[in-house]
This record gives structure tokens, C-alpha cells and sequence, in this order.
């Protein structure tokens, strides 16, 4: 495996595997339906915020990166839900369905070798593949922790 295939590989195992972080897929897709609008005394978001949070950053990143003519939201509340519980099951479900094909359409990009990781995003300000994959696997891995926290916290564990 080359240098550039080997950091291509790197980068979707961080974004798609439990290594050092928490693996979303699994996280999300069985979450207690009764905790998805709960808050924590003192915790600023609950877990349907949380997703909804991450899948509308994840989105607009990946809409960034490969569409000169997308419009970010408005900061912030173009990135938060009004609601603490989502609507429905069927929204929750909806969620993370978009969510991990959003985080599989990054990890596409990631893999093309006809994508330069490096190269200035042509309608950016300087940012790069490689800067976008990271951020999103970093925001990410910040936002299913506090969703796992919350989880724990609700659970009494």
C-alpha cells in the first residue's frame, strides 16, 4: 500500500471505526427510545439534538466539499433542532439514516484517488479534503460521546 493509500485508509477508519472513538453505526441505531429527548439535569443538549446536530454539520461539510454552490445554514440555529425530541420514531430513524450515508458519501470522497487530499477546495478559502474528512471525524467523535454520556448519565450508569 502506497503512502497516499495508506492515509486515505487512516482517515475512513476515522470516520468509521470504533478504534480510539466510538463507532456511530452502532451507537445510534438501537438508542433507547425513551432517551432520545431526555436531558440530564445541567446537560445543555439532548441525544435527538445531539444527532441532529452532527447530521446537519456532517451534511453541510460534505455539501462544502463538492458543491460550489451550496449555502451553509445561518450560526447556529441552522445546525441545532428546535425541539428536544424528535417528532417521531420515524424521524429518529430518518436521522440516522441520513447521517451514516452522509458519513458513507464523505468516505467515497476520501477514497478517490482522483481526489487530491491536499489540493485548496476550489470555491474555499483554503480548506482541503483532508481538512474536511478530519473535521468531520472530529466533530463526530466530540458530539457521540456526549450522546453516549447522556445515554449513561439517563441510564444511571
Amino acid at each position: 500500500m502506497n503512502d497516499l493509500a495508506s492515509v486515505r485508509q487512516h482517515i475512513v477508519n476515522l470516520l468509521t471505526k470504533a478504534e480510539a472513538h466510538l463507532d456511530a453505526r452502532n451507537e445510534l441505531k438501537d438508542f433507547p427510545r425513551k432517551l432520545r429527548g431526555s436531558r440530564p439535569e445541567g446537560a445543555p443538549h439532548t441525544p435527538w439534538q445531539l444527532l441532529e446536530h452532527m447530521r446537519l454539520a456532517q451534511w453541510d461539510i460534505l455539501r462544502f466539499s463538492v458543491d460550489a454552490s451550496h449555502v451553509s445554514p445561518k450560526w447556529p440555529e441552522g445546525y441545532w433542532p428546535e425541539n428536544d425530541s424528535p417528532p417521531s420514531d420515524k424521524a429518529w430513524e430518518k436521522s440516522v439514516r441520513q447521517f451514516l450515508s452522509d458519513q458513507a458519501a464523505m468516505v467515497k470522497l476520501v477514497r478517490d484517488p482522483k481526489r487530491d487530499l491536499l489540493a485548496p477546495i476550489p470555491h474555499g478559502i483554503g480548506q482541503t479534503l483532508l481538512r474536511e474528512a478530519l473535521l468531520v471525524a472530529d466533530h463526530n467523535a466530540y458530539h457521540l460521546g456526549q450522546i453516549v454520556m447522556v445515554r449513561r448519565i439517563l441510564q444511571g450508569r
